[in-house]
């Protein structure tokens, strides 16, 4: 799968990670889709942006600007170089700007863009949404779906859909207690269950007893596939 970009969301903005190798018209493409896709997480954010991955003309760069704002509702307050502590740079560069222009944009308050907490179960029908990472303390359930621009830990059972890295971060996962989605999705990468077997009506064993209910595991993306598996302390030291 062509990676002409991968979008990288922090509290206080957003960095466009170029593939350099392709075509800047076909980027510029890529862009536009991938702003169309996801404008409803950003909806009126006002968000630093900066660049990496590949050398931009100034006018290059003002295109990229001018296909984002045509695309989305975001607000991009300034362009940052990327490089160490880029996230402290962000926010003290949006906090001046809020001070000079206070309440002039809605802005998403700092508790969405770190981690969501829900509680209670989600329906056939019901879709969550998320800015950030998400934890829900419930299940999804069949016909439901859980979507977030970072991580998803579910603590239930996940039997409905899961979305992590929603804006195109491949490097997220999702965790539940029980994992037994109709389908899972990582950044770009896909995976649904297997079809039911036959005579079968899907996953509705009530045999296990509450101390082996639940057997927790997490799903990530190598190699352009999702791979799930059993969660251990060591697998999760290797997250981070």
């Amino acid at each position: 799968m062509t990676k002409e970009l991968v979008l990288k969301r922090n509290k206080y903005g957003i960095n466009l990670i170029l593939d350099k190798d392709t075509p800047f018209p076909k980027l510029l493409e890529a862009i536009t889709e991938k702003f169309k896709e996801t404008g409803t997480f950003f909806k009126d954010a006002k968000m630093a942006v900066s660049f990496e991955g590949r050398e931009l003309t100034p006018e290059e760069e003002q295109r990229i600007l001018d296909v984002i704002t045509a695309n989305s509702s975001i607000q991009i307050v300034c362009v940052m170089e990327n490089g160490t502590a880029l996230e402290e740079k962000m926010k003290a560069r949006i906090e001046a700007r809020e001070a000079e222009a206070a309440n002039s944009y809605p802005y998403m308050e700092a508790e969405n863009a770190g981690a969501d907490f829900y509680k209670g179960n989600l329906r056939s029908g019901q879709v969550l949404e998320s800015y950030s990472s998400i934890t829900l303390i419930g299940d999804v359930n069949p016909g439901a779906k859980i979507i977030s621009q970072g991580n998803i830990v579910i603590l239930g059972s996940l039997k409905g859909n899961a979305h992590a890295g929603a804006t195109g971060d491949s490097g997220c996962f999702i965790f539940a207690l029980e994992m037994k989605p109709i389908q899972l999705q990582i950044g770009e990468y896909i995976a649904k269950s297997p079809d039911k077997e036959k005579g079968g009506r899907g996953l509705r064993k009530r045999e296990s007893t509450a101390a082996n209910a639940y057997s927790p595991q997490i799903a990530t993306a190598k190699e352009e596939t999702i791979c799930i598996e059993p969660v251990t302390r060591g697998r999760l030291n290797n997250l981070f």
